[in-house]
């Protein structure tokens, strides 16, 4: 939820609180996570008195097609539709997101598949 916040353009503590409506402890906890993982990144824009903003790293950035994912399985399973919906700002469009081969263009799931081990050295 912090990860969709921050692709929504949230950076600070009190509008992901906001937002979030969870205890301070517990988002504390949640970015220090995510800022450890490489997803978020703290930056100071205050120093008097010390503020910090979390921003999203490249990591992060990259993170959103799975977060897309998850919530479309979500509404389809699990939501009854009470989940977020996303919308293109451009052309008001629901999002709908499908993962599909870049080399084909089938969607995940509908061609047969082998995995490959890499080769342990």
């Amino acid at each position: 939820m912090i990860l969709r916040d921050a692709h929504a353009g949230l950076t600070r503590f009190d509008q992901f609180r906001k937002s979030l409506g969870i205890a301070p402890t517990m988002l504390t906890r949640r970015l220090a996570t995510l800022t450890e993982e490489g997803l978020l990144e703290k930056r100071r824009y205050s120093e008097h008195p010390p503020r910090e903003e979390y921003l999203l790293t490249a990591a992060g950035r990259d993170f959103l097609p799975v977060l897309f994912m998850i919530g479309a399985w979500g509404r389809q399973y699990r939501g009854g539709g009470k989940l977020v919906q996303f919308f293109d700002a451009e052309t008001g469009t629901e999002i709908k997101a499908v993962a599909v081969d870049e080399v084909t263009g089938a969607k995940i799931g509908t061609r047969p598949m082998r995995m490959v081990m890499p080769d342990e050295s």
